[in-house]
């Protein structure tokens, strides 16, 4: 194995495991990430250990499950744990960070970057947002797309390509490879932003893929039996739960696609502008989580079927990752941080014990028998194993198991957990999954060996109760400036319900 390899870390944001098309999607076009596919090793059985975005990444970082960071959400909390960027510092690796890392509750933390490009949804002013104000384009207030009622309606930049977030990444990351210190490895993680929502690409990507030819979303006989309390809370927020539209719902997940392949447009910028160093660097893409897309009638993540939390993950590295290999053993976002000491050569141990080295997953060398998932916790926790065959899930607010299996055509769509003849397999991943928690200490769900009782969590029964407000910065001094035209009532209280912050606790959930 070589001394220390460059280390390019692809990341990008609510992609489905399903969104490449060397792996099977004929209508997606993606040739940067084909490329990964044929030139090095597809892990196609990958997991979030956490369904959204800031829990993904914290776990991500640390190498650690949600149990022990402490952050099972997008709230977030401080992090004393080491990062895998403090742990290839002390390798002697010149580490970078590029766009969104989501670390919250302190946005700029470097927690082990040398530097980074900053740039966050929802941050206020940030790198790229100054890069649009020097340049002209300070009055696309919405860069990112219009969200809150426009959230899921698909939509056109307000900008160029040239000025797209997406474009601004990988422009970065190409800065950084011209510029770095040559005597030293990198470790450069690009993190995009898209393809999450609001769905939006510059022309012409937004034509890349039309409505016709789209099939409709997944929708199986009987899969109503496997949605739980969340599906029903990011319907209601995200303004999707009054009914369904065939039209709207392919027009969306086309506006996903054109995401996808803008995306890898720039993607295949960086992989070109490594050039002569490709060979020796190890390239790793993935997603901190998937995307509902309209499967079983639901958007978002926070879920644990396979749209939601698996992910791709391909791993690029001549000589030590076979080419055009394809790994159907479970994996995880928490196997990179041990994925990157092994590469860097390092003593150092691995943060947790249940997260291996995807050098090693590939060989054979530490087989498992499953992962893990965590989405909240207390009454609103749901909690996932996954392995070879079977896949595990228990959702306290609706207080009910869920049992998939992995190699049945319906998968996700078919819930095993009522039927007797599934019964003793029911039990063994629930004991599985039961007794990893246990081993870490993790207790809180858990009550006399079985899954703790909570108090019920009511769902409002108002259609508007909990839709989601996310108004960009000046919003309310623009429309006031409209005189005669402002309108800015009160909301009604039934409507200030935030089903995703304001989550009702009692003292003994906290």
């Amino acid at each position: 194995m070589p001394r220390q390899p460059n280390i390019l870390f692809l990341f990008s944001d609510q992609q489905r495991f399903d969104t490449v098309g060397a792996l099977g999607n004929s209508v997606i076009r993606t040739p940067a990430l084909d490329r990964l596919v044929t030139e090095g090793t597809a892990f196609t059985s990958a997991y979030t250990p956490s369904p959204v975005c800031v829990s993904a990444r914290a776990c991500l970082t640390t190498g650690l499950p949600c149990h022990l960071t402490g952050v099972f959400d997008n709230d977030g909390q401080e992090i004393q744990a080491a990062s895998m960027m403090e742990a290839l510092n002390q390798e002697g690796y010149q580490t970078h960070g590029v766009s969104k890392m989501h670390f919250t509750p302190e946005a700029r933390r470097l927690w082990g970057f040398e530097s980074r490009d900053f740039h966050e949804e929802g941050a206020g002013i940030d790198d790229y947002h100054e890069h649009l104000e020097q340049n002209g384009y300070g009055y696309a207030k919405d860069a990112l797309g219009a969200r809150s009622e426009y959230y899921y309606v698909p939509q056109v930049s307000q900008v160029p390509d040239e000025m797209h977030t997406t474009a601004w990444t990988a422009d970065r990351a190409i800065d950084f490879l011209k510029r770095r210190d040559t005597d030293r490895p990198f470790f450069l993680w690009t993190s995009f932003i898209k393809p999450h929502p609001p769905f939006e690409t510059p022309f012409p990507w937004y034509r890349l893929y039309r409505t016709a030819e789209m099939a409709a979303p997944a929708h199986l006989e009987g899969a109503e039996d496997t949605l739980t309390y969340w599906n029903r809370v990011q319907n209601r927020y995200k303004y999707k739960d009054a009914g369904y539209d065939g039209f709207l719902a392919r027009t969306t997940k086309a506006a996903y696609y054109a995401c996808i392949s803008h995306l890898d447009y720039h993607l295949g910028r960086i992989l070109e502008a490594l050039g002569e160093e490709a060979d020796n660097t190890l390239i790793v893409f993935s997603a901190d989580h998937g995307e509902y897309l309209g499967d079983f009638g639901c958007y978002g993540k926070r879920g644990m079927h396979d749209a939601s939390c698996r992910v791709p993950l391909l791993l690029r590295w001549p000589g030590q990752v076979p080419a055009g290999q394809v790994c159907e053993d479970p994996a995880s976002l928490l196997d990179l941080f041990p994925t990157f000491l092994q590469a860097a050569n390092s003593n150092q141990p691995k943060p947790y014990a249940h997260g291996h080295s995807l050098l090693e997953v590939m060989n054979g060398a530490c087989p498992r028998d499953h992962v893990i998932s965590q989405f909240q916790q207390g009454r609103y926790g749901l909690y996932m194993s996954a392995g070879p065959r079977w896949k595990y899930v228990y959702s306290a607010p609706d207080e009910k198991e869920y049992l998939f299996d992995r190699t049945r055509e319906q998968g996700d769509a078919e819930n095993l957990a009522g039927n007797p003849w599934y019964q003793e397999a029911l039990e063994e991943q629930r004991a599985l999954l039961q007794r990893t928690l246990r081993e870490d200490g993790y207790e809180f769900p858990l009550r006399d060996g079985e899954w703790r009782q909570f108090p019920q969590v009511n769902f409002p029964s108002h259609p508007d109760a909990g839709v989601l407000f996310q108004d960009c910065d000046g919003t309310e001094e623009a429309i006031e400036a409209l005189g005669p035209y402002a309108r800015r009532a009160t909301l009604p209280e039934h409507l200030q319900t935030n089903l995703l912050t304001n989550l009702e606790r009692d003292e003994e959930d906290t």
